[in-house]
């Protein structure tokens, strides 16, 4: 599953377009940017210390900054393709810059969104308004695409056509049966070997350590000593992975939506599937309390007339305005997109309701929303390095009893969608070995890193973010109690206060700080 902090759609106009909804989504429309007369683009002298001399070249680098989309500065930095051998050559990476409005940074803050995939481009160059008061104020706000992403040297698969064929058609065989195992395994192969084609031998090196050594080398070109790091679900693992790799250089980190690094690529399925079977109860409390959910009874008869709906379009898929058809699958991903943020709660309900009624077309936009795709094109690529990064970070080696059991326990805790989570995937014909290896992240020797975790999270499911705050020797846990995927800038003052306080003068929020 995709980890987002916000979501970034269109949904919102289409449906107020059709008539179907009018409150708004908040949380899922990008802030409007004040102009403003771009700084200065100069910059500091990159840091070089304890540098190995092979890797000069790289962190000596001086940035060609230029004016972009008015008020921001971009630039392009060089890293090695493969860090254990920086002679094989270089990829480039993307980086936009907002400087700090008081016009004296601290420093610069770099973020990541999640993913593993998301652009961090737009992320800051469009809710830029998403780093509030003071924070903004006192960081020079870096994004950028990680390796894989975006605009930078990029992973790259199918067109737009073969996207949808890949992602919407609907196999012939019943789900679950050799037929269709062999189907959609078939389906599989063909996008793993259109990205190994495609991507210019990148694959083999896409991997979150080596985005971590790539962050590395941002602060040092960027011309700070420490790094200062706001990363969101998988931009948590991301942070992690860069404490364990340089502890000495870490300055002040938050990670929202922490992902435990210890756990297996099937017990993260499995917490993601349960994470999510809460969220959609919640949702569906919420739902049957008001005047228009198209269910009726308890939560638990609600949630069996859900389960109903999905296995009907199993069998007989709903035909949408643009010819697709809307099965189970695609269904469930648009249950899945809409419990990422409450906001989209109402949403969803139109989106059931008029499914129920035998329109499929809101569903499809909440799918299209999760997949970043608008006007049948995809506005990101953030499928393409999901699978990459997931494939090089996990190994793909559970066996058949180990799924089996993974399944089990989904039916009994997650009842309602857990006969549409499991499916094969691209890892398991992926054309490298994984790099990757589940274990702790300790950090021994970090300064304080904050880890916040929000109590009915979907996507990073709660336990994990307590997990990885107990497994880093510095980590500190602060504690959102409400719904939705991440923490920061939720509505939650008490979550905020800490974040920008820890950022801005340096005071360590107390471990344990519980926000209701």
């Amino acid at each position: 599953m995709n980890h987002r902090p916000r979501r970034a759609s269109r949904l919102l106009a289409v449906i107020a377009g059709l008539a179907l909804a009018s409150q708004a989504m908040s949380g899922c429309l990008y802030s409007q940017i004040p102009e403003a007369a771009p700084r200065s683009t100069e910059s500091k002298a990159p840091d070089t210390t304890a540098v190995d001399s092979g890797l000069l070249p790289f962190y000596e680098q001086k940035l060609d900054w230029s004016v972009c989309h008015k008020t921001f500065e971009c630039t392009t930095v060089r890293t090695p393709l493969d860090w254990s051998d920086p002679a094989r050559g270089d990829i480039q990476l993307a980086v936009i810059r907002h400087r700090a409005d008081s016009g004296h940074a601290i420093g610069s803050l770099l973020t990541n969104p999640g993913g593993p995939g998301a652009s961090g481009i737009p992320y800051v160059r469009d809710s830029l308004d998403f780093f509030v008061g003071d924070l903004r104020a006192s960081y020079d706000v870096i994004g950028f695409d990680p390796r894989g992403v975006g605009k930078s040297t990029a992973v790259k698969c199918y067109d737009a056509a073969e996207m949808d064929s890949y992602l919407f058609d609907i196999p012939a065989a019943a789900r679950g049966s050799k037929a269709w195992t062999d189907e959609v395994t078939h389906s599989n192969r063909a996008y793993v070997h259109a990205c190994d084609a495609n991507s210019h031998g990148i694959l083999p090196y896409i991997s979150t350590e080596n985005a971590a050594r790539d962050m590395d080398l941002l602060r040092a070109v960027l011309g700070d000593r420490k790094l200062n790091y706001l990363g969101y679900s998988w931009g948590s693992l991301l942070g992690a992975t860069y404490a364990k790799l340089f502890p000495e250089r870490v300055g002040r980190l938050v990670l929202d939506g922490g992902i435990d690094p210890s756990v297996s690529l099937l017990d993260s399925a499995v917490g993601q599937g349960i994470g999510f079977e809460s969220a959609l109860r919640a949702y569906m409390s919420d739902c049957l309390a008001g005047n228009d959910c198209p269910f009726r009874g308890s939560v638990d008869e609600a949630l069996a007339d859900l389960g109903t709906l999905l296995s009907s379009v199993e069998r007989d898929p709903l035909p949408s305005s643009d010819g697709r058809m809307l099965g189970a699958s695609s269904l469930t991903q648009a249950i899945v997109e809409a419990l990422y943020v409450k906001a989209s709660w109402p949403t969803l309900t139109v989106a059931l309701g008029n499914a129920l009624a035998g329109n499929p077309d809101v569903a499809f936009l909440l799918a299209d929303s999760y997949y970043r795709r608008q006007d049948g094109r995809y506005v990101d690529s953030l499928l393409e390095p999901f699978w990459a990064y997931t494939c090089m970070d996990y190994p793909h080696d559970a066996t058949a009893d180990q799924k089996a059991q993974a399944q089990a326990v989904l039916d009994e805790k997650a009842p309602t969608i857990a006969p549409y989570w499991f499916a094969p995937d691209p890892c398991a014909v992926w054309p490298y070995p994984a790099t990757g290896v589940p274990g702790p992240i300790h950090a021994q020797g970090a300064a304080p890193i904050v880890v916040i975790g929000t109590t009915n999270d979907p996507a990073t499911p709660y336990k994990e973010a307590v997990a990885l705050a107990d497994q880093l020797s510095s980590g500190v846990l602060i504690t959102r109690v409400g719904e939705g995927h991440t923490g920061y800038n939720k509505g939650n003052k008490c979550v905020d206060r800490a974040v920008v306080n820890y950022f801005v003068d340096g005071t360590v929020p107390e471990d344990g700080l519980r926000c209701g």
